[in-house]
């Protein structure tokens, strides 16, 4: 990769990181591209250079989230007795260090949008198989509860993150989410 091309992925990922916390603090329809550009400090025509409108902006900011989160759960090892509570805590790293990005991915499914909505089930499904199968790999009893259950938890998560109720989440005794 030149020089040039290593500029202008690094100049589409503070795009991505930027509309995140955008959509994040803002929403959907109050973000705009604008806004956007001016937090990175690019032109409106430079962000349409990458994605050609919001909503495939908001997609694609959705899409790196949603691999994000399998790839967390596809890697995390641990004897089958604790795996459920390993990727609890993966989970919990990816929360802290992408914030907006897993909190939108996590959300979205509330988004009008027949796109965004159709995205997002096809993202929870996925992250659902990927449970399923891991669990089941580690020979745990009703794989498919439990990957029920475990994105449950992850959703009661992002709903006390994002409306700040940390009465709402679940914490062991030395202070880390179940």
């Amino acid at each position: 990769m030149t020089s040039k091309e290593e500029v202008s992925q690094n100049r589409k990922q503070q795009i991505l990181e930027a509309a995140a916390a955008l959509f994040a603090e803002l929403g959907y329809y109050k973000t705009t591209t604008a806004e956007v550009a001016r937090r990175v400090g690019v032109t409106q025509p430079y962000v349409f250079h990458f994605f050609k409108t919001k909503e495939e902006l908001y997609l694609a900011v959705l899409d790196q989230a949603s691999r994000r989160v399998l790839e967390t759960f596809s890697t995390a090892e641990a004897p089958p007795e604790q795996l459920e509570e390993a990727m609890g805590k993966a989970f919990a790293r990816l929360l802290e260090s992408h914030r907006n990005e897993i909190l939108l991915v996590m959300t979205s499914f509330a988004a009008p949008e027949p796109t965004i909505r159709d995205y997002t089930r096809g993202g929870f499904d996925a992250v659902y198989e990927r449970l399923k199968a891991r669990f089941e790999e580690a020979g745990l009893p009703e794989p498919s509860r439990k990957a029920s259950e475990f994105i449950g938890q992850g959703m009661v998560i992002a709903l006390a993150e994002t409306l700040q109720l940390p009465k709402l989440l679940f914490y062991h005794e030395d202070g880390t989410h179940c």
